[in-house]
């Protein structure tokens, strides 16, 4: 099966390395092209056997299975060009949230899918979102299953989730990273701690919680439970955390919801002006 790629910016990247290193597809049967050809040039340097296109037309012309790794607003313009080239045994696959199966369907003439990847799937590890066209062959479901499962848990969604379900898988390491940063940062400031040391711990400590969860020794509830021993020391940070955090996620899932209603009137229009 021959893979393309249309855009190797940050997520195309790391879906592209992800499913080289996962296994899922070997560097010679995949062809990959950029707006910026250095970009796609630097994925050529790490893996020899790849190929680069010219440009997105040619990239679907020669492969079965196409990933869409580019701008919301960039979508529909690909679909328009690479549609041309496509036929009812190739399967097409965006990698952008607000884009639906619907409106993909509307524009190409094979199997689609979106797929939301994180950039946990780059450690061969994490989840990624799957949502099938209506007319997506059961053939295709399964083989972009198996490609997903080697580089991540693939987890089916509705339409109606898919914010809300991208907030946690795919954005959620930037905030969860951001607040890690934040509990180091502190930790320097009121304590004799050096900054390099208080990473290293800090980075330690999430490795280990997430083996801890993934392992399924603890539940969240169950190893919060654990480690706050009555009266003790972390029962007094987290008397800290339940007065001060607040409503900060609920504004957070706000504040991605708006954006996200903001992306889907724009992306509408483009797919209802044509």
């Amino acid at each position: 099966m021959n893979i393309g790629f249309i855009g190797t910016g940050n997520m195309g990247r790391i879906l592209v390395e992800a499913l080289i290193d996962g296994k899922a597809i070997s560097p010679s049967s995949t062809l990959i092209t950029n707006r910026t050809k250095s970009k796609a040039m630097l994925l050529k340097d790490k893996y020899k056997k790849l190929r680069v296109g010219n440009n997105a037309a040619e990239v679907a012309a020669e492969s079965d299975l196409v990933f869409v790794c580019v701008k919301p607003l960039d979508v529909y313009k690909i679909l328009e060009e690479i549609n041309p080239y496509l036929n009812e045994d190739k399967c097409v696959i965006s990698i952008t949230s607000p884009i639906s199966t619907i409106q993909i369907e509307q524009k190409v003439t094979c199997s689609t899918a979106r797929v939301i990847p994180s950039i946990t799937n780059r450690a061969l590890s994490g989840v990624s979102l799957i949502t099938y066209g209506d007319h997506c062959n059961n053939v295709w479901k399964r083989k972009v299953e198996n490609l997903f499962s080697k580089i991540s848990v693939p987890v089916f969604i509705d339409e109606k989730i898919t914010r809300v379900a991208s907030d946690i898988v795919s954005c959620g390491p930037a905030f969860f990273s951001y607040l890690l940063q934040r509990f180091v940062v502190a930790a320097v400031k009121e304590t004799e701690i050096d900054e390099e040391t208080a990473t290293i711990l800090a980075s330690e400590m999430i490795v280990g919680l997430g083996e801890l969860i993934k392992q399924g020794h603890y539940t969240l509830p169950s190893l919060q439970e654990k480690v706050c021993v009555k009266g003790g020391i972390t029962g007094e940070g987290i008397k800290v955390l339940e007065k001060e955090i607040g409503e900060v996620f609920e504004h957070v899932f706000q504040a991605t919801h708006a954006k996200f209603d903001e992306d889907l009137e724009k992306v509408g229009l483009q797919f209802s002006n044509h």
